[in-house]
């Protein structure tokens, strides 16, 4: 699991990081485009500490759930806040893009979590 964490935290800062830089191009960045950055680099975090603290890994791994679910719900949450005036932007794609990958890494992790469980 903390590599699936690392991967998923590399393609959200790949999400934050074009975002931003679209914004920058076209003269309106934001500094909440990098919201998927940010999510993505607690990710890397978790997951590389995860990987060098064995004793540690199952507790880190909780953790980056949550942390992703609450990507999720964010993202989520403002599309959804957003519904009866919604526009395809960047911004969107990006807040789709980030829910999407944050609720298939819960997914995974809830999967693994489920298949730990059962090996013990």
């Amino acid at each position: 699991m903390p590599s699936t964490a690392i991967l998923f935290g590399r393609i959200l800062v790949f999400i934050g990081i074009l975002g931003y830089g679209y914004g920058l191009v076209m003269g309106n960045a934001s500094l909440t485009a990098l919201i998927p950055a940010v999510v993505g680099v607690v990710l890397l975090g978790l997951g590389h500490i995860a990987k060098a603290k064995e004793n540690l890994r199952k507790h880190l791994m909780h953790v980056a759930v949550i942390v992703a679910l609450l990507g999720f719900l964010a993202s989520a949450g403002r599309l959804i806040s957003k519904i009866s005036e919604f526009s395809i932007s960047v911004a969107s794609v990006s807040q789709i893009a980030m829910a999407l990958t944050c609720l298939i890494f819960i997914v995974l992790c809830v999967q693994s979590f489920i298949n730990a469980r059962k090996s013990e």
